[in-house]
């Protein structure tokens, strides 16, 4: 599956993934109002009206983008509907060609990280017969419980053929109280780095590996010095937009070949009609000023990297 990631990224030009991560409140008002005339105020009109918001962007941008990216945390906190919603979201993007990197931080050890693994990316046994049940291309793992929370996913991915992102430098502003702490002289985020590219030399597609990092674009110098420890491994970069990183940020994420990195952008795409700069677009048309915010990030990032 990196292969094709890969290949989306060269058929696009545009690095970029689209977070998938609908608040209730990003949903416009004649969307949720048809899902609540349906379902009632209910967990399964929520639900509705976040399957039928991502509809429409993915609709208005899966022939500008490789991939996306939905939180799962943004489903669950609507239930088993919420879930269902999900699903639904995975299975429509990948009959749009795109790549779906399930954003699912998992990460737990032994039979557990199996049964995430198996969830996720792998295959589930009922009987006679297999089942996929989230049947996402790629999945973010959280590394902190060490290897024996990872090696599930990894015997899934050489099983599948399908990817990880291992969280190694995250975005948000308290990442450093752990991940900055040095031991035996080099940040913590450092020997994570280390570990991926351990992991990942074991796990090669035709020119990168299936297991990747996650680096936010906040901290550019750490991901000038991660992408030089993990030479082969795909970058996640979030944090651009919303959360303050530009284009300029991110050279330093991609390797010479213009490849290495895909930048993720959540809110600032699929919220882009509640920003001044799409304000022109309407509630009704939020699809199409998706579509531009898309247009526009590829265009920053295009700039920055020559």
């Amino acid at each position: 599956m990196i292969n094709q990631l890969t290949a989306n990224i060269k058929k696009t030009g545009a690095p970029i993934v689209v977070g998938l991560d609908p608040m209730l409140d990003y949903v416009p008002e004649h969307i949720r109002g048809k899902a609540f005339e349906e379902y009632g105020e209910t967990l399964e009109g929520a639900a509705e009206a976040i399957w039928q918001f991502n509809k429409e962007i993915v609709d208005h941008t899966f022939d500008l983008i490789p991939a996306v990216k939905p939180q799962i945390a943004m489903y669950e906190q609507f239930g088993i509907p919420g879930l269902a919603a999900f699903k639904k979201t995975v299975d429509y993007c990948k009959e749009k060609g795109l790549v779906v990197i399930g954003d699912v931080k998992r990460g737990d050890i032994g039979s557990t990280s199996a049964a995430y693994a198996a969830g996720h990316l792998g295959h589930v046994q009922v009987g006679s017969k297999s089942y996929a049940p989230f049947d996402e291309d790629f999945a973010t793992v959280n590394p902190y419980l060490g290897s024996d929370g990872v090696n599930p996913f990894l015997k899934v991915c050489k099983e599948e053929k399908k990817g990880i992102f291992v969280l190694v430098k995250t975005s948000n502003p308290s990442s450093g109280e752990f991940q900055d702490r040095l031991v035996d002289g080099k940040p913590l985020y450092e020997l994570v780095g280390e570990k991926v590219a351990a992991w990942g030399e074991e796990l090669m597609g035709e020119d990168y590996s299936y297991v990747g990092a996650v680096v936010g674009a906040t901290y550019p110098e750490m991901g000038k010095i991660l992408r030089r420890i993990m030479p082969k491994a795909y970058i996640l970069v979030p944090g651009y937009g919303a959360q303050g990183g530009k284009g300029k940020d991110l050279v330093h994420f991609f390797n010479e070949d213009g490849l290495g990195a895909i930048v993720n952008s959540s809110r600032g795409i699929i919220a882009a009609y509640k920003q001044e700069k799409y304000a022109k677009y309407g509630e009704k048309a939020f699809a199409e000023a998706s579509r531009a915010a898309v247009e526009d990030m590829a265009g920053d990032i295009r700039g920055a990297l020559g």
